[in-house]
């Protein structure tokens, strides 16, 4: 049984990431989404609220489970037993960073291989920074996220200033 880690922040889960893990469940026989906790950049959902939400979301895929983890993805690859590990590339700037964490990752650990995926040109521009810029000013992020995590993000908003969700 071949196994992939498709790691990231995912704040917020975004429609981009389920393109990502579909097509990573089309190639691999399980997928472990391994949501990393943020030390380096604010995020909008907790650690927990987050891996909450891409359960949430992924319910009803077969072959996929969802876990939190925090350190370094090279131990967290040797520690889940996995073949590969799945990263998104939207860009040439996302390859090079994405291709000088591999290096560093393989460092880490020599067995540590990685797949870069496309998404599909209708996500091409989706990013979760963008999303939750465009939700923090009152945009329209529906077409970018799940109906759960755009709820969620609403209620989020609504907590934090005051004002109430959209419709």
């Amino acid at each position: 049984m071949k196994t992939a880690l498709y790691p990231g922040t995912f704040d917020p889960l975004t429609l981009g990431h389920l393109d990502l893990l579909d097509r990573a469940c089309s190639l691999f026989d399980r997928v472990i989404v391994a949501v990393a906790s943020s030390t380096e950049k604010g995020t909008m959902f907790t650690l927990e609220e987050r891996v909450e939400m891409f359960r949430e979301v992924v319910a009803d895929r077969e072959g996929v489970e969802v876990i939190a983890f925090r350190g370094l993805l090279a131990h967290e690859f040797e520690r889940q037993k996995v073949d590969v590990v799945v990263r998104g590339v939207r860009l040439f700037q996302d390859f090079e960073y994405e291709y000088m964490m591999a290096l560093m990752n393989r460092r880490l650990c020599s067995s540590f291989e990685v797949l870069f995926l496309m998404p599909s040109a209708e996500f091409l521009s989706v990013s979760a920074t963008l999303v939750r810029e465009i939700h923090a000013h009152g945009g329209d992020v529906s077409q970018l996220v799940p109906p759960a995590v755009e709820r969620r993000m609403d209620e989020r908003r609504k907590t934090a200033d005051g004002s109430p969700p959209r419709g």
